[in-house]
């Protein structure tokens, strides 16, 4: 399908006063044929004029009206351009980036979609993909916009002209989250399309005081006050926070062998056993301090760390990305002391949420139920290979988990 049917586009009654000589309404103006043609252009997108970044320098000049549009739209950390040219530095230094722009008829930014193109496989089926810019340490991600449902039928049409890719993915999305609408104008416009839950975040409204906070907490509380007591007997407990300064280097170290101490070493997910997740996380703290963003704890037994938590502080939120704690200590649950710290720590100085990212987990649902569930949206192009690959996906896959399922269950 090379064309995007958008109900309800703009036509020429729809085009600001002042562009309506360029297409052809009575005035004494004359215009180029060619100015004629882009004021049409920009009325089928909904007066969006979309261009494509391709380039590390072309992205970096577009810091300053990035976080511009950052702040008018969802002001996250995780959307700031900071934080995505640290991403991208240490991840996908090499992509062929395809970052998409709206701008209006004035000029002003008014969208951006962030993507790479990349060829892969889907369950085995080739598929020349178009993808956000995202993998497990970016957390979140979505469309930028003053505008979603306009921004994603522009962007979507922009898309659809080129036909060098075959599915579109953007990963972990938040419910709600302004790419949605690029999702229903996809569906609007009989593109095969769907979205899969990648993780479920816990998050806790903090209150107004720590008092209140430990009057909801009751009873659930007492097993923590008895860990803590038997953690003193063995010597004085701190918590310590650190936002930069001299001490920076050596409690990211400290924090990254405690984190390489534990289970996620055995796994390989731990921070220091790769360098690009080592490099990424110290060049995305320093760059976190100089802006006022970063926040790191430990709780400290004596002088030596036992638990430690990375994490951004940013608009009233504390984001707590990546923990550790000492699991020779695990009978008094130091990483859970250092939470409950944290947690007081943030309200006392007017946080108002602790988002635990990630997905589900037995420790995170010790301090919240509440989760905020995350998808992956895919959008496919309507052609024999772009419906091949959404039947995998969406159909044939699941049957088959079904069925081995239900196998499994007879036996």
């Amino acid at each position: 399908m090379e064309e995007l049917s958008i109900p309800g586009t703009p036509g020429i009654g729809n085009v600001p006063r002042s562009t309506r000589a360029e297409v052809g309404a009575p005035g004494k103006n004359k215009v180029s044929l060619a100015a004629r043609r882009r004021a049409l252009y920009y009325a089928r997108q909904g007066s969006i004029r979309v261009t494509e970044v391709k380039d590390l320098a072309g992205f970096a000049a577009l810091e300053r009206e990035w976080n511009d549009l950052v702040a008018r739209t969802d002001d996250q950390v995780f959307y700031r351009h900071e934080f995505v040219a640290c991403w991208l530095r240490h991840f996908a230094p090499e992509s062929r980036l395809r970052i998409l722009t709206g701008r209006d008829l004035e000029g002003r930014l008014v969208a951006v979609l962030p993507l790479r193109a990349t060829w892969g496989r889907q369950y085995g089926l080739p598929a020349r993909q178009l993808l956000s810019l995202t993998n497990k340490h970016s957390c979140r991600f979505d469309l930028l916009a003053e505008d979603p449902k306009r921004a994603g039928k522009a962007f979507l049409l922009h898309l659809l002209k080129d036909t060098s890719w075959d599915m579109l993915r953007l990963a972990d999305v938040p419910e709600g989250g302004a790419a949605f609408a690029m999702m229903g104008a996809a569906s609007k416009a009989g593109l095969p399309c769907g979205t899969w839950e990648s993780a479920r975040s816990p998050y806790l409204m903090l209150p107004g005081t720590v008092d209140a906070w430990q009057r909801e907490r009751g009873r659930n509380a007492k097993p923590l006050r008895r860990r803590r007591r038997r953690l003193e007997e063995r010597g004085r407990v701190t918590l310590e926070r650190v936002t930069g300064g001299e001490r920076l280097t050596d409690r990211l170290e400290e924090g990254f062998a405690l984190e390489r101490s534990g289970w996620k070493a055995q796994r390989g997910t731990a921070i220091a056993q790769s360098e690009k997740r080592l490099a990424f996380y110290t060049d995305l703290a320093r760059t976190a301090s100089k802006a006022g963003w970063l926040g790191l704890y430990s709780l400290r037994l004596e002088k030596r760390a036992i638990a430690f938590q990375y994490g951004l502080e940013y608009g009233g939120r504390y984001l707590a990305m990546k923990p550790g704690y000492d699991e020779s200590l695990s009978e008094v649950s130091p990483g859970q002391l250092l939470t409950e710290g944290l947690i007081q720590d943030c309200i006392g100085r007017g946080l108002t949420e602790l988002d635990l990212l990630g997905d589900e987990a037995p420790f995170k649902r010790e301090w919240t139920e509440t989760v905020r569930p995350h998808h992956w949206l895919f959008i496919y192009r309507a052609t024999l290979r772009g419906r091949a690959l959404y039947q995998a996906k969406f159909r044939w896959v699941p049957v088959a988990k079904r069925m081995v399922g239900k196998w499994v269950r007879r036996r």
